[in-house]
């Protein structure tokens, strides 16, 4: 979501009213301002962004047919959250969901493979390759738990939202909200103290040793990278080597939570622009310029 839209959120109580009144632009507006925080939070959960395009699509979909339900005893973003955190534990699992590997075959398969150097090092690409890999990997992490324990971390430690307002989302108590958020956070700080050359320098893994082995098995396609081919993505590339000294600075128990935090958003593919002009046209008559 956009900052201006976390700093004030009486303006989209405004335009839901608005667009339920009818008012087209309303509608377009609510849209375009709905559709990050929604595409990011599918992204993290399904790891693919083909499979978060489509989620993120439905979740829009079922927003707009069902603004009359928002009955303003919550933000209109924790609504918002409600409905795509709803949508995305109760649909049919994405692919990647479907087969995790579990945490020790995950570890065992970082390991295996691992290139002797970085032999990539020396690419003009290099930095966007690590990211590649950086982000590729933590996200498929978060696969290894159940859905209810990755929502509640992505919610909590990636996002930041409050217990009372992640609560909500997932239409939980605060109490079992935080003890999901609790046992999340635990197997995923120890998996990343244990494994992760970002986070603990100790470890032998490293992304750089990883690029090889993941282009070989065809996890990282180098013409069409997933996670850093906007232009956003790729100065985040550029400068992540300052942001990870600073995060090796923290506590232990801190660095995993700010890595996390650190990954850039990601945008959709141009091609949905002309989905959700069509979108809007069809429930609101109002026409989104690219």
């Amino acid at each position: 979501m956009t900052d201006s839209s976390k700093s004030n959120p009486d303006s989209l109580t405004r335009l839901v009213n608005r667009a339920r009144a009818g008012n087209a632009p309303a509608l377009e507006q609510l849209v375009m301002v709905l559709q990050p925080q929604t595409y990011n939070l599918a992204l993290k959960f399904l790891w693919h962004p083909q499979d978060a395009e489509d989620a993120c699509q439905e979740i829009l979909v079922r927003i707009i047919t069902h603004l009359d339900s928002f009955r303003h005893d919550s933000s209109v973003r924790t609504w918002a959250y409600r409905v795509a955190v709803n949508h995305l534990l109760t649909a049919k699992k994405k692919r990647f969901e479907t087969a995790p590997m579990g945490f020790d075959a995950f570890a065992d398969d970082l390991y295996s493979g691992l290139d002797t150097a970085d032999s990539f090092g020396q690419e003009p690409a290099h930095a966007l390759l690590l990211q590649e890999i950086k982000i590729g990997c933590t996200t498929a992490l978060l696969l290894n738990l159940d859905r209810d324990h990755r929502m509640a971390y992505i919610l909590g430690e990636i996002l930041e939202l409050d217990h009372q307002e992640a609560a909500e989302a997932m239409n939980t108590s605060s109490a079992t909200y935080r003890k999901r958020l609790s046992r999340a956070r635990r197997r995923i700080n120890d998996f990343m103290q244990a494994h992760c050359g970002l986070v603990n320098t100790t470890s032998p893994c490293r992304c750089s040793r990883r690029i090889k082995p993941a282009i070989q098995l065809g996890r990282i396609d180098r013409d069409s990278l997933l996670f850093t081919s906007s232009d956003s993505a790729k100065e985040h590339a550029r400068t992540f080597p300052d942001v990870l000294s600073k995060i090796r600075q923290l506590e232990e128990d801190r660095r995993t939570a700010a890595l996390y935090r650190s990954h850039p958003e990601q945008q959709p593919e141009k091609s949905m622009t002309s989905w959700l002009r069509k979108l809007v046209e069809t429930h609101g008559g109002a026409k989104i310029h690219h």
